[in-house]
């Protein structure tokens, strides 16, 4: 059991090392894209399924309430949480249908749309993206070899492994990453 433990964070570190090395000019700009987004008066829509959509609604508290400074809340919303929308476009239509929907009402262009899928194949994820591209919104994937998501996206992130906790350990980790530099771009003098 020891060594399991050891493997898991072995992978763990390295995944995110090389994750790191690969992508740090690409969250420098999502990054500044994230700032100027919120600083315009736009917001950040977050959707995934199932611990992706755990991570969405975890980084939009981020955004909101604060992360490591005492600032304004910052217009992020996760397009998880609410149970009586999904459950009724669930019904009424297709679960592959709660964020596009959602998108189309809530997103206006200039706004960005973080998807999050580990395969890069979830549909309600993917018609959600397109749907914000067809807005007009900035499309960011965090995602895990790519999938029809990465073709999909402005911006995307993948993480080279076929193993979905490793994965989502890398999308928290780059969220929290992306969290403290658009607090240190808009607020510099806090830091």
């Amino acid at each position: 059991m020891k060594n399991i433990i050891q493997n898991i964070i072995d992978e763990s570190v390295r995944l995110k090392k090389k994750f790191i090395e690969t992508n740090t000019d690409l969250i420098l700009e999502c990054a500044d894209q994230m700032a100027m987004c919120l600083t315009s008066g736009h917001k950040i829509l977050l959707f995934g399924n199932g611990g992706s959509a755990a991570d969405a609604q975890h980084i939009a508290a981020e955004f909101i309430n604060r992360f490591k400074i005492e600032r304004q809340p910052l217009a992020a919303m996760a397009l998880t949480t609410d149970t009586s929308v999904i459950t009724s476009i669930g019904n009424d239509y297709s679960f592959d249908e709660i964020f596009i929907k959602q998108v189309a009402a809530l997103g206006r262009n200039g706004d960005m749309a973080l998807g999050i899928s580990t395969s890069g194949n979830s549909k309600n994820v993917v018609l959600a993206i397109d749907k914000a591209k067809e807005i007009g919104m900035i499309t960011v994937a965090l995602t895990g070899h790519g999938g029809i998501l990465a073709e999909k996206s402005d911006i995307v992130f993948g993480v080279k492994s076929d193993n979905t906790a490793r994965i989502q350990e890398v999308h928290i980790t780059l969220a929290h990453i992306l969290c403290e530099l658009v607090e240190r771009i808009l607020y510099p003098e806090m830091f």
